[in-house]
């Protein structure tokens, strides 16, 4: 038995061309601006057209009234959901999440116009890139970024997850304020709650003096929870308590206290298999991924990497001229499985710009593991992969520090690798 109900509100999301952007199911990728009314449905007379067999015809339309836009459900036959709750009709709030069917959709403030090729963004922050999949990525960071919305960041180590993050908190109207970063996977199990939440003196043997903790640090800015796939699951209670009701309590107190801060959360790991194995809870994975944002592998997106390699060139050489790429170098760089993803290659023309004198990149400037392999079969990228990382443990001399540093990676990404490709 589904729960139907009706809510209301004043619609305080953007009222200046949101977009509806399709972030799963058939039509993923999918954008249409709202407007005055925008239906929603199967039929090809739709303003937003799904191929979802599980949609129905005329399904929902959102329109824009004088209290904000309204979703209503115009009789489907599986439901609209707002936020995963049945609704009959709902105004929006920014970074709401619409789901039909096998669909799922982001309510995007700002964001006008259908996200053509010529018309999508090519840069956010510091990220760049060429690639459609990016770009998508990119508008839809942009839309959220002007919302309070708990934003999931996911995608592999070396992505520019956090400089997404550090994006979104810029281009809030929290600029202004703290932007902290909590590594879930870098503090001790032992002292992440008083970390993250703060203590009072004499909470614990050694507590001399009161601590804020990262929340009370990020107060009014933006908390970043980088590998929160990796919070102990004896505190993922408490963070939903905060993420729900907006406070918390410090180590050694009793005292609630309130908090406002915008969260934005990260993770290379599959979340949802995490909550089926019971080591991430259900309700709050679907708290932190009120609005889910994927950035794409390198591999994912080759077409950026000849793009990049000259955008990094261009910045590691202003003041000495510029650095030339070399057609082999290109080559090779293009070969390569980039296991690291962005930040292994910006790591490796790095090097081979501090190194070179003669102003011109070539296949002899980069590091054997890039230089000496071939563009591997998709079905071999696990294969390509493995022989990366055994090359720069190689050239690294067997120092899997200075092997993770040489790829891109977090040595603890390194060490998970190792064990699943069996490298010793």
């Amino acid at each position: 038995m589904s729960l139907t109900r009706k809510i209301s509100g004043d619609g305080t999301g953007s009222v200046e061309s949101p977009t509806l952007l399709v972030r799963e199911g058939p039509d993923k990728g999918a954008a249409r601006q709202i407007e005055g009314t925008l239906t929603i449905g199967s039929r090809p007379e739709s303003g937003l057209c799904l191929s979802d067999p599980t949609v129905s015809r005329r399904h929902a339309e959102v329109s824009r009234t004088a209290q904000g836009f309204l979703l209503q459900d115009l009789g489907s036959t599986n439901g609209t959901y707002l936020n995963g709750v049945r609704v009959d009709r709902a105004y929006l709030r920014d970074g709401a999440v619409l789901t039909m069917g096998k669909t799922s959709m982001v309510f995007v403030p700002g964001q006008g116009g259908e996200l053509r090729r010529e018309g999508a963004p090519s840069a956010f922050g510091e990220m760049v890139a060429r690639s459609e999949p990016m770009k998508r990525a990119f508008a839809l960071l942009e839309g959220l970024a002007a919302s309070d919305v708990t934003v999931l960041i996911e995608g592999e180590t070396g992505t520019g997850k956090e400089l997404a993050a550090r994006a979104l908190h810029e281009r809030s109207p929290r600029t202004a304020r703290p932007f902290i970063i909590f590594d879930c996977s870098t503090v001790p199990a032992e002292l992440m709650e008083s970390e993250l939440f703060g203590y009072a003196r004499g909470a614990f043997t050694g507590a001399t003096d009161s601590r804020p903790g990262a929340i009370g640090e990020a107060e009014g800015g933006t908390l970043f929870l980088d590998e929160i796939g990796e919070l102990p699951l004896n505190l993922q209670p408490k963070l939903l308590r905060l993420l729900d009701r907006r406070e918390y309590r410090r180590l050694g107190t009793a005292e609630l206290k309130k908090s406002n801060v915008r969260f934005v959360a990260a993770t290379n790991r599959d979340l949802g298999s995490l909550v089926r194995e019971d080591r991430f809870r259900r309700d709050l994975f679907f708290r932190v991924s009120a609005a889910r944002v994927e950035l794409p592998s390198l591999r994912e997106r080759p077409e950026d990497i000849e793009f990049l390699a000259r955008h990094f060139l261009e910045e590691l050489s202003r003041g000495r001229g510029g650095l030339a790429l070399e057609d082999g170098a290109l080559k090779a760089l293009k070969g390569h499985s980039w296991p690291g993803n962005v930040r292994e290659l910006r790591n490796v023309l790095e090097t081979a710009a501090a190194l070179n004198r003669s102003g011109s990149i070539g296949a002899a400037d980069l590091p054997v593991f890039v230089a000496g392999q071939e563009r591997p079969a998709e079905g071999s990228l696990r294969d390509a992969e493995a022989a990366a990382i055994a090359d720069a443990l190689r050239k690294a001399g067997g120092n899997k520090r200075k092997a993770a540093r040489l790829l891109g990676i977090a040595p603890s990404t390194l060490y998970a690798k190792m064990k699943r490709f069996g490298i010793d």
